[in-house]
């Protein structure tokens, strides 16, 4: 079995690679799935080194006697840190836990396990089934298709971009943001105890919905849907199209809005076919071709904005923002009734 103990700044190649396992303290590790020779780049280490085994396809990169059963006796402050960059093949399974480290995962196909203990996890254009386990680690993922599931103490998660057929959140203190697409049937389940849940889902959803907040807020876009309020919850439920997925939330006291994505409207265009120009207005003054607008300008606008005012962040074209839900009875929350709005 090859063996490798790495103390410095290294680069090693190898012919292939059907699985990947990482265990790593403090400093980063990047996993990028790429058509190019597998390969274990490792460009800064402190501490304790690192032992790299290649063995029937399979490659692993620790330190001695660490498993990720162990990796909660590793954090008292220690020294060992290292900063590495693996490419494998895009089909490649990958096991990745870290402590403080933060790791990114990037174009693997195949099933992905992430664990941090409080190391920031960046995921980007996975597919298949990806699994994330935190304590305090935030997860930051865009464009994942497949499914996710995700567990934490105070982690968050934001989802962004993407088509999900499942989507498994649970959660204490950490909230939940996600702006995705839902495949078919679709199934979104998130649980937290005191953390806000965004989602934001197309315009025309097809699933059964089921929200719910014992003492917090719950919000939804959808007219269609039925809220009610008592003294022991807050609730919004119906059918949304033919029922054949099933989105279900449930928090203690956390605040809880389902959105709808509106789709973009085309640009206005002339009888030549050209993108019509903006229109004209007086100097401080309302457009000229008699449209309405709000009399503080765009400010005022994204300020309405029920994304905005969901995730605490301006929204991004097709993407989801991390951010904190503002206090309640800023504007926009509790002063104005809306859509399915249970109080």
């Amino acid at each position: 079995m090859p063996h490798w103990t790495v103390d410095a700044p290294t680069r090693l190649a190898f012919d292939d690679v059907t699985a990947l396992r990482v265990r790593a303290i403090a400093g980063s590790v990047a996993i990028l799935a790429t058509g190019e020779t597998p390969a274990l780049d490792i460009t800064r280490i402190s501490g304790q080194p690192l032992v790299v085994t290649h063995e029937d396809g399979v490659l692993t990169v620790s330190y001695e006697d660490l498993s990720w059963d162990g990796l909660l006796e590793w954090l008292r402050p220690r020294s060992h840190s290292a900063e590495m960059t693996v490419t494998v093949p895009r089909d490649c399974p990958a096991q990745v836990g870290v402590v403080a480290a933060t790791a990114v995962l990037s174009g693997v196909t195949a099933r992905t396990s992430v664990r941090s203990v409080s190391g920031a996890i960046t995921l980007d254009g996975l597919a298949g089934s990806v699994d994330a386990h935190t304590v305090g680690g935030d997860v930051e993922a865009q464009n994942i298709s497949g499914s996710v599931t995700f567990n934490s103490v105070s982690g968050d998660l934001t989802l962004a971009g993407g088509s999900l057929d499942r989507l498994d959140a649970k959660t204490v203190s950490g909230s939940v943001t996600a702006d995705v697409h839902l495949g078919k049937p679709g199934n979104v389940r998130v649980a937290t105890v005191s953390s806000d849940v965004a989602l934001r889902l197309p315009a025309d959803p097809d699933a059964r919905v089921s929200l719910r907040s014992a003492s917090g807020r719950v919000r939804s876009e959808f007219d269609c849907l039925s809220s009610a309020h008592s003294a022991a919850s807050r609730s919004v439920n119906g059918t949304l199209g033919a029922g054949t997925g099933h989105i279900s939330v449930t928090t203690l006291s956390g605040r809880v809005t389902l959105l709808r994505r509106v789709p973009h409207a085309r640009p206005a265009r002339d009888s030549a076919g050209n993108s019509a120009p903006p229109r004209d207005r007086a100097p401080g003054g309302p457009p000229r071709d008699g449209s309405r607008e709000s009399p503080a300008g765009d400010g005022a606008a994204k300020a309405g904005d029920p994304w905005a005012a969901a995730t605490g962040t301006p929204p991004t074209d097709g993407a989801a923002a991390t951010g904190t839900p503002p206090a309640d009875g800023a504007a926009g929350h509790d002063d104005a009734q809306t859509k399915g709005d249970a109080r």
